[in-house]
């Protein structure tokens, strides 16, 4: 569960939100999860990345962006001869 609370944080389009309804934890609880569980400079790698990202948090969200990753994130590749 902690490994997909982590993958989901790492995610630029999955809001904390979303962590809190499927797993229970804040965005606080996320942070000593994250900082608990990656070496200090990814730690801080994430926490640059997340901070005043608006797709992290659903009320910084521009109306109508229902979506929850990009439309060509889970793309089928085709395979080839």
């Amino acid at each position: 569960m902690i490994s997909r609370v982590i993958e989901m944080a790492w995610e630029d389009r999955t809001p904390f939100e979303a962590i809190l309804a499927n797993y229970g934890f804040c965005e606080a609880e996320v942070i000593k999860i994250m900082r608990g569980n990656l070496k200090p400079a990814s730690f801080r790698a994430w926490r640059k990345r997340v901070t005043n990202r608006k797709t992290k948090h659903l009320k910084l969200r521009p109306e109508g962006i229902l979506r929850g990753y990009c439309p060509t994130q889970y793309k089928q590749r085709s395979r080839g001869k």
